[in-house]
């Protein structure tokens, strides 16, 4: 049995009438796995607090569907084959929807629709776009196995090689925005949302 995948945004409809016909689960314990390194979806704040929409959102569900939520961080390579083998109720941190993870869990509706856009530092100036970047053997990318923008760099930017040498392999998405700033890559996919929530807390460290 497919386990559930992220919140679902249909517990959150705000009409009366919906909100009647919800099942109250009594209390129900629910695990949800979290990456919180996804801004404005799920983050953690500077004085440590973790925050973000999803949150929010999954706070609204407990209520309406009385349950007890309790979240475990974890790796983003983790967390589906987790949530699929029963270790987790759930998973959230802005999960793109693909038919080959569809297999193995199942989805919430769509709550975000956002376009991928290349991280850089705010100083960069050797590449303006995905071409630039690919004619460079020197420059490098970070990314998660497995994520959307690991795909996307692989395939749509380089050569379709998943072990092509520029691009590194890191556990977090936190931890590619890290060697960004520090110059160890030079670029990092994200979807839009994301980037821009990470270049407003820069300070002009970084820019899309």
């Amino acid at each position: 049995m497919k386990t559930m995948m992220m919140a679902a945004l249909a517990a959150t409809v705000a009409t009366t009438a919906l909100a009647q016909d919800l099942p109250d689960l009594g209390g129900q314990q629910v695990v949800i796995a979290v990456e919180n390194a996804y801004p404005p979806l799920q983050f953690v704040e500077p004085g440590g607090a973790v925050v973000g929409w999803e949150y929010d959102a999954m706070a609204e569900i407990a209520t309406r569907l009385n349950i007890d939520v309790t979240y475990e961080t974890t790796s983003w390579d983790a967390m589906i084959p987790a949530v699929s083998g029963d270790q987790y109720d759930m998973g959230m941190t802005g999960i793109t929807i693909r038919d080959d993870r569809a297999e193995v869990v199942d989805f919430s509706d769509s709550y975000m629709t956002s376009q991928m856009v290349m991280l850089v530092r705010g100083d960069e100036d050797r590449f303006a776009d995905a071409e630039m970047f690919a004619a460079d053997e020197g420059l490098l990318m970070a990314a998660q196995p497995g994520t959307t923008p690991f795909y996307v760099g692989v395939y749509d930017v380089l050569d379709g090689d998943e072990a092509n040498p520029r691009i590194q392999l890191m556990e977090t998405f936190g931890a590619t925005v890290q060697a960004l700033r520090a110059g160890d890559v030079d670029m990092v996919l994200t979807d839009g949302t994301a980037g821009a929530g990470y270049v407003e807390a820069s300070d002009g460290a970084l820019k899309i």
